[in-house]
C-alpha cells in the first residue's frame, strides 16, 4: 500500500522515475518485498497500476528508470477522443479484415526493453486489442484492435497512464528526434577525436623519453595533461558504452558493450592510478584511441540507420498536403486527408497525384519513377489509374480519388517497411546467440590471462589482460550479418523487389522450387475479350451488361475485362447477395434470378447441367455465364504473356531451381503457355485448395518454395510458401501475406533475387569466418603479450571495417547493373536491418 510519512527527510530518489523525492513528503509503496520511495502521487499511480495488472516484473527488468508522470510527454486523455474521429482516422489508420484497424504510433518516454515489454503486455490484455509490436530503436509501434470492442483514445489512455505516450506517427517529429541523435552523437565524436589527437601528441613525448630518456617531472607534466586531456573523453564520448554496459548487467545479461566498458575503464582507472603514484605505465592513448574508432564505427552505423528513415519518410512526403477538389463548377482547396473515395480532384502540371484514382479528364505523362523505378514517364488517359504521390507532367489531369490516407499503395508500402524493421533473419539470431556465448567467454578469459601473467608483475598482467578485452571485441560478429543483410536488401530494392520479411534472402538462398501463378504474373493480367458467344436466347449485349454488372464486384484481372454499365435503367439496383467466390467467380441475384460467372463447372453446378464442351484453340481464357436453367454466355478472353517471362523462366532453371505454374485457368490455355515457357510442370483448373495442397506436398518433400502470385486467389498459398513474392499490381491481401512484392513489372528481378541471395549469404559466411578467424588469430598473440593494447584497439577496428566493407560489395555488384533508381527502391537500410 502508498503511506504519506510526512517525514521531513529527503528520499535519494523515487523508485519509478528516479528523480529526487521531495523534502517534507514520502510516498512509499510495497514492490518486491520492500517499502519503496516515490516522489509523487503520480508515481504512485503508475506502480499501483504495474503492480495491478501482474507486471511487477517490469522492476526487476527495466534498464533506466520510467519517465515521471507529471513530466510524461502525451496529451491530456481528453485531447484523445479527436484520434476516434472517421475524419481524422483517415490520414493515419487502416482497415484490415472485419472490424479490425491498424494504425502506426509514434512512441514517447521509452528508456529500455523493459518498457516495451510493459507497454506491450498490458495493451494485450485490454478488450479488442488483437495485436501489439513495438519497435523500441525506431521508437514506432504497430496497433492493431477491433472498433466495435474499444476505442483507439481508450488504448492511448492506457498509454498514457503507465507514464509513457502514444499517438499517431508523424515524420516530422522523427526527424527533429534523429536530429537531435545525430548532433550529440557528433559532439562525442568530436571530443573522441580531438582528445585521441592530443593525447597522441604526449603520448609520443612519452615514448620518446622512454627511448632517449626524460626528467620524472616533464614526465609527470605530460601525464597529467593527458589525464586531463582523456578525462572529457571517458566521460562524455564514451558515456553510450558505460550505459549500454550497465543496462545489460542490470538485466542479468553481459551483451557487448559489457567487455567494451570494461577494457575502457580500465585503462582510464589504472592510467591515473599510475599518474597518481608516479610509477607504472599509463595508457591514455589507448583509452582515447579505443572510444574514438568505436565511436567513429557507431556514429556510421547511426547515419546509415537515419539514411533508411529519412528514405522511408521522404516517401510519405511525398503526398502533398493539400489538394483541389471539384465541386460542381468551382474549385477548393482542402486537405488532403479529407478526400475520400469519389471525389474529383483537379492535379495542375508540376504537382504531386494527391491520393490514388483513376483519370476522368485530360491525357497526359506522369512520372512514376518513385514507385517502379522507370524514370520515363507514362501516358494517361481517361480511365487510368494514377498512384498517390506520383508527379504529374505538363497537362493537367481530372482524377477520381479511389483510396486516400492510409489506403493508399505509398502508404501501404512503407507499412510494410515498418513491418520489416522488427523482423530478423534466423541467421542474425544465430550470430546474436554465438556473440552472447561469446563475451562472457571474453571476460573468464581475460581473467585467466591476468592470473596467468601475475607473477610477471602486476601492470604486465594489466596490460595483456587489457589488451586480450581490446582485441577480442565483437563488434565484427555482431555487423557480420547485419551489414550484409542491410547492402543486399537495399540493392534488391533499388532493382524493384521490397522485402518485407527478414528470412527473405535466407529463403532465397536455400529455395528448389519456384511456383507462378499464371494470370497477372507470367502474364500481364490485362485481359480483354476477344469473343462472346451466346448459348441461349438472350442476346450477348444483355450478357455482357450482367456480366459487368456482377465482375465489378470482383478485384480479378478478368473484371477489368468488363465495363460496367454507367446506367441501366435502375436494375443494377436490385443486384443483391453478390459474392465473390476464390478461384470461381462471382456469383449474384439479379432480378431475382441466380447468376454466376467464372469457371465453367462452377457455373454448371448452379444449374446442374454440363458445361459447354468447345475448347478455345488458342491461349484464350474461357469463363462462362449461367443461371438456373443454364449456360448464358462463353466468354474467351486473351491475356498477353509477359515478354520477360521466357527468359526468366530459363535463366532460373539454369540455376538449377524447378520452375512450376499453376493456374485456374483451361487445361488448353495452360498448356500452351507452359510450352511457349519451357515449363515442364504445370497445373491447369487448379482452385485455392489445390494450389495450396501442392506447395504443402513439394514442401512435405523437402522442397523450400518461393511462390509468385498477384491475386486474391493467391493469399492461402503465399501465406504457406518459405518466400512469398506478389506482384506490386496485385491485391492488397495478396501483398500483406507477401514476404516481398515486386514493384517493377519486370519478372527478371527473381533473377537477381536469386543471384544476389546466394552472394549475400556467400559474403555473410565470409564475414563470419572473418570475425572468428581473426579473433582465432589475434587473441594468442594478445594473450602471448605480443599485442598492446594500443595496437588491440587499432586491430579490432580494422577487423570491424573489413567486414563492413565485404559487405558494402554486395552493394556494387548490384551497382554494376542497370538500376530501377526509385525512390521506393532506396528504402534498404530499414527493409530487413536488424540491430547490431
Amino acid at each position: 500500500m502508498a503511506t504519506d510519512s510526512g517525514d521531513s527527510r529527503a528520499v535519494a530518489a523515487c523508485f519509478h522515475c528516479g528523480l529526487p523525492v521531495p523534502s517534507g513528503t514520502s510516498f512509499r509503496l510495497e514492490i518486491g518485498g520492500a517499502l519503496r520511495p516515490m516522489c509523487c502521487p503520480g508515481c504512485v499511480a503508475v506502480a499501483e497500476l504495474i503492480l495491478g495488472s501482474g507486471l511487477g516484473a517490469y522492476y526487476r527488468y527495466r534498464e533506466q528508470p520510467a519517465t515521471n508522470p507529471e513530466r510524461a510527454p502525451f496529451v491530456g486523455v481528453d485531447e484523445l477522443r479527436r484520434y476516434d474521429l472517421p475524419a481524422l482516422q483517415r490520414t493515419f489508420v487502416q482497415t484490415g479484415d472485419g472490424a479490425v484497424r491498424h494504425a502506426t504510433l509514434a512512441m514517447k518516454g521509452l528508456r529500455c526493453a523493459a518498457c516495451v515489454w510493459l507497454i506491450e503486455r498490458h495493451l494485450r490484455r485490454q478488450p479488442g486489442v488483437t495485436e501489439i509490436v513495438i519497435n523500441l530503436g525506431s521508437e514506432r509501434a504497430q496497433l492493431s484492435w477491433r472498433e466495435g470492442e474499444t476505442h483507439l483514445s481508450t488504448l492511448l489512455g492506457e498509454v498514457a497512464r503507465l507514464g509513457y505516450g502514444a499517438y499517431p506517427y508523424r515524420p516530422d517529429w522523427q526527424e527533429t528526434a534523429r536530429h537531435e541523435e545525430f548532433r550529440a552523437a557528433l559532439r562525442r565524436l568530436a571530443v573522441a577525436g580531438i582528445g585521441a589527437m592530443q593525447v597522441m601528441m604526449y603520448a609520443v613525448g612519452l615514448y620518446a623519453g622512454a627511448v632517449q630518456g626524460m626528467a620524472q617531472s616533464h614526465r609527470d607534466f605530460l601525464r597529467v595533461v593527458s589525464a586531463l586531456v582523456t578525462t572529457p573523453v571517458i566521460v562524455y564520448a564514451a558515456r553510450p558504452f558505460f550505459v549500454s554496459a550497465w543496462r545489460d548487467l542490470r538485466n542479468r545479461r553481459v551483451g557487448m558493450d559489457v567487455p567494451v566498458a570494461l577494457a575502457i575503464a580500465s585503462a582510464y582507472a589504472a592510467s591515473l592510478g599510475a599518474t597518481a603514484l608516479r610509477m607504472g605505465e599509463v595508457y591514455f592513448d589507448s583509452a582515447c584511441m579505443f572510444v574514438f574508432l568505436l565511436s567513429l564505427g557507431r556514429f556510421l552505423e547511426m547515419r546509415a540507420r537515419h539514411r533508411a528513415a529519412d528514405r522511408v519518410e521522404g516517401a510519405l512526403r511525398r503526398a502533398p498536403e493539400t489538394a483541389t477538389r471539384l465541386v460542381e463548377d468551382r474549385h477548393e482547396m482542402v486537405a488532403v486527408h479529407e478526400l475520400v473515395a469519389g471525389d474529383r480532384v483537379l492535379v495542375k502540371p508540376g504537382e504531386t497525384v494527391p491520393a490514388d484514382g483513376r483519370v476522368a479528364d485530360g491525357i497526359g505523362w506522369v512520372n512514376e519513377s518513385m514507385l517502379t523505378g522507370e524514370h520515363w514517364p507514362r501516358r494517361k488517359a481517361p480511365g487510368d489509374a494514377v498512384v498517390g504521390g506520383t508527379q504529374n507532367g505538363e497537362s493537367p489531369l481530372t482524377i477520381v480519388v479511389d483510396r486516400a490516407g492510409s489506403e493508399t499503395v505509398l502508404a501501404g508500402i512503407v507499412r510494410l517497411v515498418d513491418r520489416a524493421s522488427v523482423d530478423k533473419p534466423p541467421i542474425a539470431r544465430l550470430a546474436d546467440r554465438v556473440a552472447q556465448v561469446f563475451v562472457p567467454g571474453v571476460l573468464i578469459l581475460a581473467a585467466l590471462v591476468a592470473l596467468a601473467w601475475w607473477p610477471s608483475g602486476p601492470d604486465r598482467a594489466f596490460w595483456v589482460a587489457l589488451s586480450v578485452l581490446v582485441v577480442t571485441c565483437p563488434c565484427a560478429l555482431s555487423l557480420a550479418t547485419p551489414a550484409a543483410l542491410t547492402a543486399a536488401t537495399g540493392g534488391l530494392l533499388r532493382r524493384g523487389l521490397l522485402v518485407t520479411r527478414g528470412h527473405v534472402i535466407e529463403g532465397l538462398f536455400r529455395a528448389t522450387h519456384v511456383v507462378f501463378d499464371k494470370t497477372g504474373t507470367l502474364t500481364r493480367g490485362r485481359f480483354r475479350l476477344v469473343r462472346a458467344r451466346a448459348l441461349r436466347e438472350v442476346s450477348v449485349d444483355e450478357c455482357g451488361r450482367i456480366a459487368g454488372l456482377l465482375e465489378s464486384h470482383s478485384e480479378h484481372p478478368i473484371a477489368r475485362a468488363f465495363d460496367a454499365p454507367a446506367a441501366d435503367g435502375g436494375r443494377s439496383g436490385h443486384l443483391r447477395d453478390v459474392v465473390a467466390e476464390a478461384g470461381c467467380g462471382v456469383a449474384g441475384i439479379l432480378d431475382g434470378r441466380h447468376y454466376r460467372i467464372g469457371r465453367p463447372t462452377w457455373v454448371a453446378e448452379l444449374c446442374g447441367t454440363a458445361q459447354p464442351t468447345e475448347t478455345p484453340d488458342s491461349d484464350a481464357v474461357s469463363i462462362l455465364l449461367g443461371d438456373e436453367d443454364g449456360p448464358l454466355c462463353s466468354f474467351e478472353l486473351d491475356d498477353a504473356v509477359r515478354a520477360e517471362a521466357a527468359r526468366t523462366v530459363r535463366a532460373l532453371q539454369d540455376r538449377g531451381l524447378a520452375v512450376e505454374m499453376v493456374s485456374g485457368d483451361n487445361a488448353a490455355a495452360v498448356r500452351r503457355i507452359a510450352e511457349r515457357l519451357g515449363l515442364r510442370t504445370a497445373m491447369a483448373a487448379a482452385t485455392p485448395d489445390d494450389k495450396l495442397r501442392h506447395v504443402q506436398a513439394l514442401q512435405a518433400s523437402g522442397a523450400v518454395v518461393v511462390m509468385v502470385g498477384d491475386g486474391i486467389n493467391d493469399a492461402p498459398v503465399l501465406g504457406t510458401a518459405q518466400v512469398a513474392v506478389a506482384m506490386g499490381g496485385g491485391t492488397d491481401l495478396a501483398m500483406s501475406r507477401s514476404d516481398a512484392v515486386l514493384l517493377k513489372e519486370d519478372l527478371s528481378v527473381l533473377v537477381d533475387a536469386v543471384d544476389l541471395a546466394r552472394k549475400t549469404r556467400r559474403v555473410m559466411l565470409e564475414n563470419l569466418l572473418w570475425a572468428v578467424g581473426y579473433n582465432v588469430l589475434a587473441l594468442p598473440l594478445a594473450a602471448g603479450g605480443f599485442v598492446t593494447p594500443y595496437w588491440a584497439a587499432l586491430g579490432m577496428s580494422v577487423s570491424s571495417l573489413i567486414v563492413v566493407l565485404n559487405a558494402v560489395r554486395l552493394g556494387a555488384m548490384v551497382e554494376g547493373r542497370p538500376m530501377a533508381g526509385s525512390a521506393l527502391g532506396k528504402l534498404g537500410a530499414m527493409a530487413v536491418e536488424p540491430p547490431a
